[in-house]
């Protein structure tokens, strides 16, 4: 493997640097490991650090563990191997944060549960809808359109495998690739997956009746996350709902679509949205593989 060049050596310092080395010692840590075994005064050269700064820098650095002299005469050091340091940095950290993560919120006088939190992009609503899943210890309810879910179906089956029951309402068809064995259940929206208005970029997510979660993803992704009692039990209400509906729909789907239309769409041109209802009527106008048009959607 080819020595990394003073580029890539300058674009490394802030990492180091975020990790508690100050820019003398991340300095000196990279050219030795790049020149290991070296004296100080080859450090100094190569590194371009003071000569009166450079002992007292790799000494800090040997008592951080960092680096290890190797001989007296003349005293030469090398580096400790980065998987080694940098990993026993990542478990020094992860202690550290479990413990405040454990101890910071006993100083507070009163509970943040009752705040509803803003999220913006992509990045971090993935990372809270992945954060919730793999944290339920109950169950999962989410309602989302199959493209949306694709991406988190691994964390829903590992979290099914731990025995947490998972509950689907999918805008879409693809039912199987969201399967997870009982007591999960997949149900397609209202008996048929067609997606109505904006659906196939919402998701609403609600855990263990303690979280809820609902985004909107678009070119500017933004969506909310809240322990709040209130807004959870709001939000576990319309999922419970949601639920029930497809519970419905399994044994009277078709009356129910002969008296109010497909996708309910006499009982939605009270009530939508009169952009969201033409959009729908378009859909259901469309011949398409899975949803199909009106005339599929009633024999679904």
């Amino acid at each position: 493997m080819s020595k990394p060049s003073q580029t890539n050596l300058d674009a490394l310092l802030p990492d180091l640097q975020a990790l508690g080395f100050s820019e003398y010692e991340a300095r000196a840590y990279l050219t030795l490991y790049k020149l290991q075994p070296a004296t100080a005064y080859e450090v100094s050269k190569m590194a371009g650090l003071p000569k009166a700064n450079v002992y007292a820098v790799l000494d800090s650095l040997t008592k951080k563990e960092a680096v290890q002299p190797i001989s007296e005469n003349p005293l030469r050091y090398v580096v400790v191997a980065p998987k080694v340091l940098f990993g026993r940095i990542a478990q020094s950290v992860a202690r550290r944060c479990d413990k405040l993560t454990e101890a910071v919120p006993h100083l507070a006088e009163t509970s943040d549960d009752h705040y509803v939190w803003s999220l913006a992009g992509n990045e971090e609503l993935s990372a809270k809808m992945r954060d919730m899943i793999s944290n339920a210890r109950k169950h999962v309810w989410v309602k989302a359109s199959e493209d949306v879910l694709l991406p988190y179906r691994d964390a829903l089956r590992q979290a099914a495998d731990r025995g947490v029951a998972i509950l689907v309402i999918l805008f879409g068809t693809k039912l199987e690739q969201f399967q997870f064995g009982y007591p999960s259940r997949t149900y397609l929206h209202e008996g048929n997956g067609t997606p109505v208005g904006i659906a196939p970029h919402l998701v609403t997510l609600t855990v263990d009746f303690e979280e809820a979660f609902i985004a909107e993803f678009r070119a500017e992704a933004r969506g909310s996350y809240t322990r709040n009692r209130a807004v959870v039990t709001l939000a576990d209400s319309l999922l419970r709902h949601e639920i029930y509906f497809a519970e419905i729909f399994e044994m009277f789907g078709q009356p129910i679509q002969k008296t109010f239309g497909p996708a309910l769409l006499e009982l939605r041109r009270k009530y939508l949205p009169v952009d969201q209802v033409r959009a729908l009527e378009r859909l259901l106008d469309e011949p398409r593989s899975g949803i199909g048009g009106a005339s599929e959607i009633m024999s679904s």
